[in-house]
């Protein structure tokens, strides 16, 4: 007998066992199109398990032929679904999916990236992590990043460095265990209801701020170091530099809205672009200032140079570049979150004053 027969995955005091049907797979879309079809298959071909597995797409308004694509591929594929998220954002695309396809029946949600490809087997897999973890809340994977032109190959490289990522163990790490955060696989959907699903007026971070509501919550979640997914990297320079710009400005909201103290990598970006900024400024007056700024672009160079030798390429001459990008734009982006957190807190609090008055 498998261990999806024999498992008891929701409570091991019943006895409840989980079957392909009580699965549900979201994917949310926006101009997709380069992606989403060899993600797809990915998920939906490798494995009998996924037959009887339903699938949805939540196509945020994508104008690229990303529904197209789908929509052809639900006519041999009966278990996938086309939504249409008209909230766009992909917080509100899974939310959707749970609203109008999780039935009674449905146990377990697994959230899919388009960017993303997956190994055989993987749906499977996070029902089997849920079986070996009852006490799991939602199970997490690992990311390993990937790309196909020049650019992307070396920041995939930086990105799974310590240097890249912080030491986050669900970047490029093997460790499994109980973690705070992670990139998110699978949800038990009676926790993911009972949570009220993400915030849907979150374009990023989102995984985060369920996580820190979960753990309020006294949910656990699982890290699991064998459930690994290949994502590809942002392919130009610019790119990049938007989506870590996204990423700063959304955990900059998951700390305002919740009054968190961040932590110690989280902080370290935001405060390495004041520090050489103000180095800047002061090197006219003070030239010894621009110590820190030159040893910065001088660790820089020395990455790409590592990472040209470790990739065997020229290629890897980018990585100084992505790790600058990474560094800055998520700095960035975190510094103008907080100013728009503080700005608009400080905008309620005059509002609410004059309403009392």
């Amino acid at each position: 007998m498998s261990v999806l027969e024999s498992r008891n995955i929701i409570d091991p005091g019943k006895d409840l066992q989980i079957r392909p049907e009580q699965v549900l797979v979201a994917i949310p879309t926006l101009n997709e199109a380069r992606h989403i079809e060899r993600c797809l298959r990915s998920l939906m071909e490798s494995d009998p398990f996924c037959d009887r597995v339903l699938f949805a797409v939540a196509d945020g308004g994508s104008t690229d032929e990303t529904r197209t694509i789908v929509e052809t591929l639900t006519q041999t594929h009966s278990n996938l679904v086309l939504l249409d998220n008209p909230d766009v954002l992909q917080s509100a695309g899974i939310n959707r999916v749970v609203a109008e396809l999780a039935g009674p029946d449905h146990v377990i949600l697994v959230r899919c990236d388009a960017h993303a490809q997956y190994p055989s087997g993987y749906v499977r897999r996070i029902v089997e992590t849920f079986a070996d973890h009852p006490d799991a809340a939602s199970v997490a994977g690992v990311l390993d990043a990937r790309g196909d032109n020049g650019f992307q190959r070396a920041s995939a490289w930086a990105v799974d460095t310590r240097l890249g990522s912080g030491g986050s163990a669900h970047r490029g790490g093997t460790r499994s265990g109980w973690v705070d955060h992670g990139h998110h696989a699978g949800f038990r959907l009676d926790w993911f209801r009972r949570l009220g699903g993400y915030d849907p007026s979150f374009s990023h971070n989102e995984d985060a701020e369920y996580d820190h509501r979960l753990g309020q919550a006294n949910g656990r979640l699982w890290l699991e170091g064998q459930l690994r997914t290949d994502y590809v990297m942002r392919p130009t320079p610019r790119a990049l530099w938007i989506q870590y710009w996204r990423y700063g400005k959304g955990r900059a909201r998951t700390v305002m809205k919740h009054r968190m103290r961040p932590r110690a990598r989280q902080i370290a970006p935001a405060l390495l672009l004041v520090l050489q900024l103000c180095c800047l400024v002061a090197a006219p007056f003070w030239p010894p200032a621009l110590g820190l700024p030159v040893a910065y672009l001088a660790m820089l160079a020395a990455t790409s140079v590592v990472a040209a030798v470790r990739l065997q390429s020229v290629c890897g001459l980018w990585a100084g570049v992505a790790l600058f990008i990474i560094h800055n734009a998520w700095g960035a982006g975190f510094i103008r979150g907080l100013a728009q957190g503080l700005a608009q807190g400080s905008a309620r609090g005059l509002t609410g004053g004059a309403g009392r008055q």
